[in-house]
């Protein structure tokens, strides 16, 4: 029988990014005119209440995927999003987390990009660091070719994490028991729950709380 591997699984937003994609973007599509005002201060007052926890993490996240709609996927190739993460993602890459990544590589465990993002926009993140699997959310696709606004199957969020990393590690033979995984937020717990060695990374307050408890490291971006 043939031994099943470690895996490593990294959140991105907030774990081996230091600020949240999402933020950048949007502030890039505003400077570019991509965004309306009333999109702006959508979001500006859904935000406020996702941190008094008064919106949750998937309703927040599926206002955030009406940012595509009408978009077409050729809009977003590859050519097109490697340039964007290169110049504007990549500098916000978290050093300590870039470390924890090269010694699990050079410990031969599978790496694993596991993010409530949407494919196109971490697929550069996946080539330029060498991750082996991603586990996204996907963008639906409207019969006249364009982005629905909407994901197509779950949200990469909170139990579902937990879902498609089991899901992996049956079809690719992963043993969770002795792998790892980086998370900052408290709807990172099923996934931080799943393997036997989670770790903290600059967690929120209930997460941090958490890993008190349960004796999880805490690490920080530097």
């Amino acid at each position: 029988m043939n031994k099943k591997r470690i895996a490593a699984f990294f959140d991105f937003d907030k774990t081996l990014l230091t600020v949240e994609s999402a933020k950048i973007g949007i502030k890039s599509l505003w400077d570019n005119g991509g965004l309306s005002i009333g999109f702006i201060l959508h979001v500006l007052t859904a935000n406020f209440f996702y941190k008094k926890d008064l919106y949750s993490d998937e309703r927040m996240a599926r206002l955030l995927l009406t940012i595509f709609k009408g978009k077409s996927p050729e809009e977003f190739a590859i050519d097109n999003t490697l340039e964007y993460y290169t110049q504007i993602i990549k500098p916000y890459l978290a050093p300590n987390l870039l470390t924890k990544l090269e010694d699990h590589r050079k410990a031969g465990h599978l790496l694993i990009l596991l993010s409530a993002g949407v494919r196109h926009m971490l697929e550069p993140v996946v080539l330029d660091l060498g991750f082996h699997h991603l586990l996204c959310t996907e963008l639906e696709i409207g019969t006249d070719g364009l982005f629905t606004g909407k994901a197509d199957g779950m949200i990469c969020i909170g139990d579902s994490k937990r879902y498609l990393a089991n899901r992996l590690a049956k079809k690719v033979g992963i043993d969770l028991g002795e792998s790892y995984a980086y998370g900052n937020h408290h709807s990172d717990i099923p996934m931080l729950e799943a393997v036997g060695h989670p770790l903290a990374v600059e967690p929120t307050s209930k997460l941090r709380k958490m890993a008190l408890d349960k004796g999880w490291p805490v690490i920080r971006f530097n």
